[in-house]
């Protein structure tokens, strides 16, 4: 969970995603005529139908719309007002406040209340009331989340093939990171992670004498990039053209891996 809350922490960082507190403009758009306009637009884009269309009714759709973002323009006007060092570690931590950390404090939470853990583990005769359907659910979930990414990065290739075909953008493969990456995944790694397994098998007690741990343990740091770097650009807000070279990237990685 650390390595996931870093990830998603500074990754979208180095994928140049658009950081909403800093490239925002704090103005109250109630005030100024053309961010009321924008504004405008942004409600009349959260009622369109789409993955993310809200069941509520269109008038209730574009209430909560407005209020939301006149929130978050009075939020971005009293942070403009905050010294510059102020600013930059409230930056800093709201970098950390992504899906895998808030799951991780949900998780400690329930897992240390013992009523919640409960609530949500124990049989439905002990108490477990939430465990046959919320649980159950969140698990399967969670199983499928593998599988569903390998679908995305599949689905996301063959669009980019389609838009080469037709000579439109399709996401330029990045071939110096994925040099970089191949040779210290497949090299460098490997070249450290084997001697140095060796010798705490041969030369120290601190391994167990299981050979197939030690395989296990030489081969860990190798292969190819997570399938999590779709899920980050998803939830960083990546343009679809860059999600398209992360697609193309991953798949020249798995089959280099293969070979």
């Amino acid at each position: 969970m650390i390595s996931n809350s870093l990830t998603f922490a500074l990754g979208p960082k180095f994928l140049d995603c658009p950081d909403d507190i800093e490239a925002s403009d704090p103005k109250d758009p109630l005030n100024d005529p053309e961010d009321a306009e924008d504004l405008e637009s942004q409600e009349d884009d959260a009622v369109q139908t789409n993955e993310q269309t809200s069941l509520l009714p269109q008038r209730a759709a574009r209430s909560a719309t407005h209020t939301s973002y006149s929130l978050l323009a009075r939020c971005q006007t009293a942070f403009a007002a905050l010294p510059i060092f102020v600013q930059q570690t409230l930056t800093f931590l709201t970098m950390f406040i992504n899906p895998p950390f808030i799951g991780t404090c949900i998780g400690v939470l329930i897992g240390l209340v013992p009523a919640l853990h409960t609530l949500f583990f124990s049989d439905q005769q002990h108490g477990g009331y939430l465990n046959a359907w919320l649980t159950a659910a969140l698990k399967n979930a969670g199983d499928l989340f593998a599988a569903l990414q390998v679908i995305v990065v599949g689905i996301k290739l063959s669009s980019s093939l389609l838009k080469w075909k037709k000579g439109e953008s399709s996401g330029a493969m990045p071939w110096g990171p994925w040099a970089l990456v191949t040779l210290v995944r497949f090299v460098l790694w490997p070249a450290i992670a084997i001697p140095l397994v060796y010798v705490f098998a041969t030369k120290t007690s601190v391994l167990d004498a299981e050979p197939m741990l030690w395989f296990a343990m030489m081969l860990m740091p190798t292969g190819p990039p997570a399938l999590s770097i779709t899920a980050m650009a998803d939830v960083s807000g990546a343009d679809e053209e860059q999600k398209l070279s992360i697609a193309k990237f991953l798949t020249v990685s798995f089959l280099f891996s293969c070979r």
